[in-house]
């Protein structure tokens, strides 16, 4: 039975109306894990009851990501269960140097052809922050991460904040994941929490900073 039609939300992003929070749980890649070689990285995108919802896999090339490591650039393809592309990330490549403000970081999201909104890395020396823009590229949220990104011996989170920055209504938290798998692979855990009642478009440019963030500051092992 076809999902009802609900006005104003990209074909696919039904349910994400429907909850105010997702985990992210990045897929341990054997090859990876034991030579060293950077492969796609996998994930599994779940409800807050363990119920997978969501699958993502970053589209690139070997040769990409051998030399360009965690900076490379990708298409992020996420995918329900029946496997139809429902959102596209797209990350272009740019320099990451936080000294300098032209290598800033940003992300596009797309559902079904139709832009959701940007991610857009603001300049700052001391901690990670980063503006929520909608399809026309007017900031609607803020986040804001720690000094101190080390994820080693717990959660690590990002603050998702009003415009204004007055308010924190969610937050993007980098999940402590046991010494094992901290130690020996870049496959992170990640919890994305965020208003019931948020626009179903930002809550997609939600998921696509977690990615963002997943890359700048987790990709390479603790």
């Amino acid at each position: 039975m076809p999902a009802p039609l609900i006005p104003n939300c990209p074909s696919g992003l039904e349910y994400l109306t429907q909850i105010d929070q997702l985990l992210v749980h990045q897929k341990v890649e054997l090859l990876e894990a034991f030579i060293g070689f950077e492969t796609k990285n996998k994930y599994h995108i779940k409800n807050s009851m363990g119920q997978k919802i969501f699958n993502a896999i970053e589209d690139s090339d070997c040769c990409t990501r051998a030399c360009c490591g965690p900076v490379r650039p990708f298409n992020m393809k996420i995918t329900d269960n029946e496997e139809q592309e429902v959102i596209n990330i797209y990350r272009p490549l740019k320099c990451q140097l936080c000294c300098f403000p032209c290598c800033l970081q940003s992300v596009q999201v797309t559902a079904s052809g139709i832009v959701c909104g940007y991610i857009e890395q603001t300049w700052s020396l001391c901690k990670p922050k980063f503006n929520v823009c909608d399809s026309s590229g007017e900031t609607v949220l803020r986040i804001k991460g720690p000094f101190c990104t080390c994820s080693f011996w717990g959660d690590v989170e990002f603050q998702v904040l009003s415009r204004d920055r007055d308010t924190q209504v969610g937050r993007i938290t980098k999940q402590w994941s046991g010494l094992a798998r901290e130690l020996f692979t870049d496959a992170d855990h990640f919890g994305i929490s965020f208003p019931m009642d948020l626009n179903v478009n930002i809550k997609a440019v939600l998921l696509g900073a977690c990615f963002l963030i997943d890359f700048m500051y987790f990709e390479t092992k603790q």
